[in-house]
């Protein structure tokens, strides 16, 4: 009988670079810059709606420190924030005898801190301008039904931004699958990491990063099939009615 993981051993026990110690430090590469990403994106997102309802807010001192924050991280590269943020921390005075020490003595934390603001920053303008673009008429609409301005932001306007601002976030996300990518300058084994262990020890560059190379590009063609199966189902009704 045909033994599927005997001959997947087999397979990797003739090959010189994709062994299954090569193989595990790819795995763990996977899981290590999914759970960046992914704690990134949430993170980011959440606290992006709120920021992007203030910068929205046609109050100066409410709007200009959010203006300041989205341009900082939008207009500097994001391996200089991560350097900052993961080198930067230890000339606080105290901070290794503080409680705060064994977080940002691991680099995972100070990289998905790094990544978290710079996404907000970046998810933050793209809800802005979303929020603006909502059309006069349904604020009207929703003024003219007696809603307050609290309740038409969380039934109309949240809504309606996030349904426009959902293909710039799709890109948004890629964006940031691909940075996570530095995130091993820091000492993380993400993909980008597991790549540079199998080149540092076959001296073989073209194989590992080719694989890693198309790891990624499968993680990109999910998140592109995830965000057009959002767009189908939440811009149907803009859809060309059929013949």
């Amino acid at each position: 009988m045909f033994d599927l993981s005997t001959w997947y051993h087999e397979l990797l026990d003739d090959n010189a670079i994709f062994t299954p110690a090569t193989m595990a430090h790819y795995w763990e590469g996977l899981v290590t810059t999914t759970q960046l990403v992914f704690l990134s994106l949430v993170v980011g997102l959440v606290l992006a709606v709120p920021l992007a309802i203030l910068r929205s807010s046609k109050r100066k001192w409410i709007s200009l420190p959010i203006y300041a924050y989205t341009y900082v991280f939008r207009g500097t590269p994001l391996l200089i924030q991560l350097y900052i943020i993961y080198y930067g921390v230890v000339f606080f005075d105290g901070i290794q005898e503080s409680f705060l020490w064994p977080v940002f003595r691991d680099a995972f934390y100070p990289a998905l801190i790094a990544f978290t603001l710079n996404t907000a920053a970046y998810t933050t303008e793209i809800f802005r301008g979303a929020i603006k673009a909502t059309a006069k008429g349904e604020i009207e609409a929703a003024r003219a039904y007696g809603m307050s301005d609290a309740l038409m932001m969380r039934r109309i306007v949240i809504p309606s931004a996030f349904r426009r601002a959902l293909p710039a976030y799709g890109n948004e996300v890629i964006f940031m699958l691909h940075a996570s990518a530095i995130a091993s300058v820091v000492t993380l084994m993400d993909l980008t990491g597991a790549a540079r262990y199998v080149y540092s020890r076959f001296y073989t560059p073209f194989e590992p990063f080719l694989f890693v190379a198309l790891i990624y590009l499968c993680l990109t063609f999910a998140i592109l099939f995830f965000f057009r199966f959002l767009e189908k189902r939440l811009l149907a009704h803009l859809s060309p009615p059929s013949l």
